[in-house]
């Protein structure tokens, strides 16, 4: 019978190979920011032109293959306007 330790690599493994441990980690460490973030303070509403620059950083993540620092950023983005 594989021990914990054994049965935590392969899970580890295997979703490294499937490419959703990275994306599951950004994920995770957006919603810990979100749930720590001051909800008593509203944010202020984003000018058209700060919304622009959130695409530009947006894309610049995803064309340098960043994707999970991207994941976090569309996830603060999409916090932020609700």
């Amino acid at each position: 019978m594989a021990t914990v330790a054994e049965l935590k690599a392969v899970l580890k493994d295997t979703l490294e190979k499937r490419g959703v441990l990275g994306h599951l980690k950004a994920r995770i460490r957006a919603e810990v920011f979100n749930a720590l973030d001051d909800e008593s303070e509203p944010r202020p509403s984003l000018s058209h032109e700060n919304l622009l620059i959130n695409e530009l950083i947006r894309e610049y993540l995803e064309f340098n293959k960043y994707k999970y620092t991207a994941s976090v950023l569309i996830s603060d983005l999409f916090y932020m306007e609700f």
